[in-house]
């Protein structure tokens, strides 16, 4: 049971590092593009098909993973294994994850390869975009924090435990909705100098 455990803990902890490797590299070239206006903000369709198809998957692997590891906690300690706050949370953040991606895949991800760039979309759509990245990144990182924190169960609430997570979540999305504004305004000037300049030489 205890080598079983471990195998099927060993699957999931790797499938979750490449969920999370791949959507914090995504989301670091996109700030660069965004700071340096070199780039189409990390809309590249061939980029964002992949992220998406191995995130998508890698999340399979998680759902399938955590269910056994669950499963075979429970059939030892009994159903009120259930009752750990630790254990509510995590289960909590997955699936609104896996909302959340549904969104992003369904979504967010076609608008932004249709518009070409995160900088190109309707103001609407980008709060939308800026909104589900945040709660993507963070929720990623707050589920792999409290999978690994084992010294938390039992020790606090479920409110405790996630006190920090829409504090997280708000920070994310004005820091990265400031960003895309100020990319905006500079992209626009930049835009408006270039075009003043051609009609001048005219």
């Amino acid at each position: 049971m205890e080598f079983t455990r471990l195998a099927v803990l060993y699957v999931h902890l790797i499938a979750c590092c490449v969920a999370i490797g791949l959507v914090l590299t995504h989301d670091i070239a996109m700030v660069r593009e965004l700071l340096d206006g070199k780039g189409p903000a990390h809309a590249d369709p061939k980029a964002l098909n992949t992220l998406q198809s191995t995130v998508s998957r890698a999340l399979a692997v998680l759902w399938v993973t955590g269910a056994a590891i669950v499963a075979l906690d429970a059939s030892v300690k009994g159903w009120e294994y259930f009752g750990n706050p630790k254990l509510q949370a995590k289960i909590g953040l997955v699936v609104l994850l896996t909302a959340n991606g549904v969104l992003l895949h369904q979504t967010v991800l076609p608008m932004l390869q249709k518009a070409g760039s995160l900088l190109k979309l309707t103001f609407d759509q980008r709060l939308l975009a800026v909104f589900a990245g945040a709660v993507s990144g963070v929720t990623w990182f707050y589920a792999a924090f409290i999978g690994v924190a084992r010294p938390l169960a039992w020790k606090f609430s479920l409110m405790q435990l996630l006190g920090a997570y829409p504090v997280l979540v708000l920070g994310g999305f004005t820091t990265m909705l400031g960003l895309t504004f100020w990319a905006k305004a500079r992209d626009d000037h930049r835009n408006r100098f270039y075009l003043d300049t051609r009609l001048v030489a005219r």
